[in-house]
């Protein structure tokens, strides 16, 4: 299954967008399951729930900072070289869909942003753009860790 599939399996079973996302890239990660899915549950929502940037973008920047970052020489320089490769994808995501906030993406489906999780209803899978977003920013990123020769 390719990750784009896997990351909108995820949305489907009831992840989070950036859970979704983060965990179709747990190989490159190295992280399992379990903690993958705490790191990113609290960025759903937009950051939790408030609708802020989006949680599959979220999972693309977290990834990133995962293969980029060199945490053992943790200088200006390699924090200037991971906010570069986090703006250049971000900003192909932003010109895909517009922006990269949660609310805009959602607009016009809701504007709640109550910490209350929604229930996973077929009505709620249907109005959302969700699926879509995850299995994009999935393949997005795959894409981009492609180009940039690490994967």
């Amino acid at each position: 299954m390719q990750r784009s599939e896997i990351a909108r399996a995820n949305f489907m079973r009831g992840l989070n967008c950036c859970q979704s996302v983060f965990l179709a890239f747990n190989d490159v990660t190295g992280l399992d399951e379990h903690t993958a899915l705490k790191i990113s549950a609290p960025l759903g929502g937009g950051v939790g729930r408030m609708r802020e940037i989006c949680g599959a973008v979220s999972a693309m920047m977290l990834v990133l900072g995962i293969v980029f970052y060199d945490a053992e020489h943790p200088t200006a320089e390699e924090k200037s070289a991971l906010y570069a490769v986090e703006q250049e994808l971000a900003a192909r995501f932003r010109n895909r869909y517009g922006t990269i906030v949660c609310r805009e993406l959602l607009k016009g489906i809701t504007d709640d942003a109550s910490p209350q999780a929604e229930a996973r209803t077929a009505e709620y899978y249907r109005k959302r753009p969700c699926p879509e977003l995850c299995a994009e920013a999935a393949a997005m990123l795959e894409s981009f860790l492609r180009e940039k020769g690490k994967l």
